[in-house]
Parts: structure tokens; sequence; C-alpha cells
């Protein structure tokens, strides 16, 4: 039983998921997606539930500072009754504010060139979502 966390971009969905005892979250990859024609990666997420027994998933929810929802918002919760329809799992939607600032300046401070942070910062902030909503759930 593993859980899938997911940082949804307008072109790419970066992919986390738990170990088996849900203590820490992996990096998978990163999905390209586009939004305008309607590809969501819904067909490589299938393969990967599939391949991790995947029982939940959890789906970053960028919030305004301000506690409001804006158009990335909607659009995560959109990806989210997405997975509900197509899977029939549990999805929670968990609060990602200054997630991928968190991940970009990991990445700096690991001295990762601008080019690979480009290439991995979405999957480094579906850890973080992910590690978040499982640290919570210990408590």
């Amino acid at each position: 039983m593993r859980i899938m966390g997911l940082d949804v971009g307008t072109k790419t969905v970066g992919i986390a998921i738990s170990d088996s005892l849900g203590w820490t979250a992996q990096g998978i990859e990163t999905i390209k997606i586009d939004e305008a024609v309607g590809s969501f990666g819904m067909k490589r997420v299938k393969q990967l539930t599939e391949e991790y027994d995947v029982t939940e998933f959890v789906v970053g929810y960028p919030k305004n500072m301000n506690n409001t929802i804006g158009p990335r918002g909607e659009a995560s919760e959109q990806y989210a009754e997405k997975l509900r329809e197509k899977f029939g799992l549990p999805v929670v939607l968990w609060d990602e504010r200054l997630t991928t600032m968190a991940a970009e300046r990991v990445l700096i401070e690991a001295d990762v060139s601008r080019k690979k942070r480009k290439s991995v910062i979405d999957k480094m902030a579906a850890v973080m979502i992910l590690q978040g909503y499982l640290d919570s759930q210990k408590n």
C-alpha cells in the first residue's frame, strides 16, 4: 500500500511515491502534460499506480497566501477529480504553498545546475508535498 504525491503544473506533473510503510517520499519522475489539449498524463499515472500498488493520491493544492483559491488551485481540484473518476481511490488536496520555492532552494544549496534544476523541480516539489502529508499522518 503506497501513496502517490503529485505536483500538477501547466506542462508537467511531478510524481513521488511513499515507501510501503508510509514514512518517506521518493521522487519517481516528471510527466509531460498539455492542459490546453486535454492531455493530463493519466495513462502514465495508471501504469505507476499499478506498478507501485497505489491506494491513495495526494495532490498539491496551491493556495494563495491569503488562503484563497486561484486558477492553479482550481486546476489542481480538476486534476484531483479526474483521479477520483479514473481510479476510484481517495484523493487528498494538500496545501503546497511555498513547496516549489523550497524545492528550488534545496536544489540551489545542493549546487544543482540551473538546467538540471528545471528538469527535477516538479518531482522535488511532489516529494515535499507527499512528505508533508506523510509527516502529518504520524501525529
